[in-house]
């Protein structure tokens, strides 16, 4: 079968930067619904059109084509003293950005008495090589394309 609208794409695949420095790997496949449902980026589901299981490919995107540019006003730093206990370095907090919406930031740095955060996603900024190749396509059910998701084994759960 190859992919076309409303398919579920299994890939192994590889996420390099522009430097081609190994980022991820992945351990299990992705699985996703194929067909404009956000389940992946465009370009990838572009390159992936029309193509059958054992297919590879690498693709690059830029950042307007991943995870957007890096926004320095989604960074800032607080007061040690407003730093909840028990978060360190690598962790997340929720909390309102400048222009108060809704954001999961993650603790940077802990320098003496401030706290760097930061609610850019962590590849913002960056060119990704993205090598993959299609394990397996299968016709998507009507409850997945219903609800816009893979259900089942390496998919959403209900």
């Amino acid at each position: 079968m190859n992919i076309t609208q409303d398919t579920v794409v299994t890939l192994r695949y590889k996420v390099a930067n522009a430097q081609g420095q190994l980022i991820e790997e992945s351990k299990d496949p992705m699985v996703y619904l194929h067909g404009g449902y956000d389940n992946t980026f465009p370009k990838i589901e572009a390159a992936l059109d029309g193509q059958a299981p054992g297919f590879s490919t690498t693709v690059v995107l830029e950042p307007a084509d991943a995870f957007g540019e890096r926004d320095e006003s989604l960074a800032t730093t607080i007061p040690r003293t407003q730093f909840p206990a028990g978060v360190k370095v690598g962790g997340s907090l929720r909390g309102a950005s400048d222009d108060g919406q809704d954001r999961v930031f993650r603790v940077v740095k802990i320098k003496g008495p401030v706290v760097l955060l930061d609610a850019n996603h962590p590849l913002a900024g960056q060119t990704l090589r993205f090598s993959m190749t299609v394990a397996d396509v299968r016709a998507a059910t009507a409850e997945e394309i219903t609800h816009r998701h893979v259900h089942g084994e390496h998919g959403h759960h209900h």
